[in-house]
């Protein structure tokens, strides 16, 4: 019975996605045309109506427009009757979602829409419908059958009408030339957000909590430097703060390997140090700074962080990072 299920689970996948499929081929150019030009002049914004499972599409779309750069509202048919109307205004362009076209609630709104001269970009399974006729932009989201058994639950049908609607938002995105900074500036929360926007200046530690050393420095100050920042490491700097080094703790472990314990007292910290380690920039993403720690053949934990002329300003750790929710 379980391998029936999945057999069943396979079957109805397959379904969605031939339904998809069928729909990418029954897309018409001026139709498509029509709707990305619609969105692509919005002077307002995109108003998302749909009723039931299609307004729970509607929502979904509406979201994704926002996020992207085409600012969009849901707005559900019955509320619009009572005063929500109030929010549509001049500029705008309507989104109207229905499989049938024939959805009452919806149909009640499209003179009201029509009268504001809302401009109507219909999601429709049915061609020939009410709201099909009413709309100046039409995308075919017919579909040959729901996934239920009895062809009567909106599931493949909702599929098909959110992809669409998704598309859409995706090429209204390009039309628009929306930057990776642009969209970035619109998920400021979550990893995406944070790998989008976070920057090393945000999560470094800086001059307070960075001590230096300088290239004369004895064992013992070196190792009162690392203590001190608390970072695992400490920068070696020249007289004007450029940075001529770094010394971590696998350094200082080395170093005993090396000179035996009797020797340190003669130790340097030139001696010791890593010259020209791989810098970063406090401006650099935050995100970019942890693959160049990670995306390389010996990994590094700790990168110094310095200014146009070299000087150090801090480190950063991948602890840092990652803390931080990169």
């Amino acid at each position: 019975m379980v391998a029936a299920y999945r057999v069943q689970m396979a079957d109805l996948l397959t379904l969605a996605a031939d339904a998809i499929v069928a729909s990418a081929g029954r897309l018409q150019a001026g139709q498509v045309d029509r709707a990305v030009g619609l969105l692509v002049g919005c002077r307002g914004r995109v108003i998302v109506v749909g009723m039931g499972k299609s307004g729970i599409v509607a929502r979904k779309i509406a979201a994704t427009l926002t996020s992207t750069g085409t600012a969009a509202i849901y707005v559900h048919p019955t509320d619009a009757l009572h005063g929500d109307l109030g929010i549509v205004g001049p500029g705008d362009v309507a989104i109207v979602i229905s499989n049938s076209g024939e959805t009452d609630e919806v149909l009640a709104i499209l003179p009201h829409l029509k009268n504001r001269r809302v401009p109507i970009v219909a999601v429709v399974g049915n061609l020939q419908s009410t709201l099909a006729r009413y709309s100046d932009a039409l995308l075919d989201a017919s579909v040959a059958k729901e996934a239920d058994t009895y062809n009567l639950a909106p599931t493949t049908s909702t599929t098909v009408a959110q992809a669409i609607g998704d598309a859409l938002a995706m090429t209204v995105m390009k039309a628009n030339g929306v930057s990776l900074e642009a969209f970035a500036l619109n998920h400021p929360a979550g990893r995406l957000g944070k790998r989008l926007t976070l920057r090393v200046r945000d999560v470094m530690a800086g001059p307070a909590n960075n001590p230096t050393v300088t290239p004369d420095a004895i064992w013992l100050d070196i190792v009162a430097a690392v203590g001190r920042g608390g970072l695992g490491a400490v920068s070696v700097v020249d007289p004007d703060n450029r940075l001529v080094g770094l010394i971590t703790d696998g350094d200082l472990r080395r170093a005993v390997e090396t000179f035996g314990v009797a020797g340190l007292d003669r130790v340097c910290a030139r001696e010791v140090m890593t010259s020209s380690p791989v810098v970063v920039s406090p401006e650099a993403l935050a995100y970019d700074a942890l693959q160049l720690m990670e995306n390389r053949p010996s990994q590094i934990s700790v990168l110094p962080v310095v200014d146009d002329g070299r000087r150090s300003i801090g480190l950063v750790r991948v602890h840092d990072i990652v803390r931080a929710g990169v």
